[in-house]
């Protein structure tokens, strides 16, 4: 146990991402981020997992909690750290897409930091083509799912796990909920499509259904759903409607996880979290051609308005 302290204690220094547990720094545009990385012995040439903290921030222990899914999968598992102090909510679970209500410079927006990161994860490993994936729970997940909505990358597969809102394919939502009130050139049926052809996975726990102190209660997040669980399984069934009603291109997954609540470590060392990362696009379970589910957020509400859950008695906190 000694040992692995010692060797999860490591700060590296930039060049090849050494075996074991350790950490450094990315200068990635202004600013200076610590990354948490952990190479498995095994590794050779294995893709790379991002994995994006909540709101607790704890990079370090998302890590750790990851290793066991960068064993199985032969992966490099690399968490970033983005500290409250310099990314609040504005600038973490909602991207840094709007700077005192107006669209921020694409520069600025964070998710260009994350990509900046990538690439130099790709230097050191002197593999400039790395695979990757993107994995985020809770508030990782509201920074990932709300990425997808408005940048592009090269992403083999981006796992948005139990976020406590999401980004609504609809413009009848503000944002960061949904694309209302954004300029045209973010927010048009082009940006909406683009969205639905993303390759997103929502890795849902069956029992995330506590409505716990860190559940987002505005107007615009009940909207959507009464808990965590509801509120994904709700966006994936506007977004393959929308895909199928506009014959777009639709990648979403849905990937539901029995017998786990709100715990990341779980999720990541569930069996299915390799079906989430690795599911074919095509997989016709969930594809917009399937039988169509008729959700519609305008009808959900105005006509039936979703009434607020009863408040559980919260238990011990989880992984988050």
């Amino acid at each position: 146990m000694g040992l692995f302290v010692a060797a999860c204690l490591m700060l590296a220094t930039p060049g090849e991402v050494p075996q074991g547990c350790s950490s450094s720094f990315v200068e990635a545009g202004r600013a200076r981020i610590e990354v948490f990385t952990y190479k498995p012995e095994t590794f050779d040439g294995g893709p790379m997992i991002v994995v994006c903290h909540g709101m607790l921030r704890n990079a370090d222990e998302y890590r750790d909690h990851a290793r066991s899914l960068a064993d199985r999968l032969g992966a490099l598992v690399v968490a970033p750290l983005f500290p409250t102090d310099d990314f609040p909510y504005e600038r973490y679970q909602a991207g840094g897409l709007l700077d005192e209500g107006r669209l921020a410079p694409r520069d600025a927006w964070t998710w260009q930091l994350l990509l900046e990161l990538i690439n130099e994860m790709r230097r050191r490993e002197d593999r400039p083509d790395m695979p990757y994936y993107l994995f985020g729970h809770s508030g990782g997940a509201q920074f990932l799912v709300r990425m997808a909505g408005f940048i592009t990358s090269d992403a083999q597969r981006i796992v948005v796990s139990n976020p406590g809102a999401l980004l609504f394919p609809s413009r009848e939502l503000p944002y960061p909920y949904g694309f209302g009130g954004l300029p045209e050139e973010v927010s048009d049926d082009a940006a909406l499509s683009r969205f639905l052809a993303q390759p997103l996975t929502l890795y849902i726990a069956e029992e995330d259904c506590e409505r716990d102190e860190f559940l987002d209660v505005t107007d615009s997040a009940e909207l959507q759903g009464a808990n965590r669980r509801q509120r994904s399984a709700n966006a994936f069934r506007a977004a393959r409607h929308l895909a199928l009603e506009n014959g777009w291109k639709f990648n979403w997954q849905l990937v539901i996880v029995p017998g786990v609540a709100h715990d990341h470590q779980k999720m990541l060392d569930h069996d299915l979290c390799e079906r989430a990362l690795h599911v074919a696009a095509t997989d016709t379970r969930h594809s917009a051609t399937r039988r169509p589910v008729h959700f519609s957020l305008a009808a959900k509400t105005r006509r039936n308005p979703l009434r607020k859950a009863h408040l559980e008695p919260v238990g011990e906190p989880a992984k988050r």
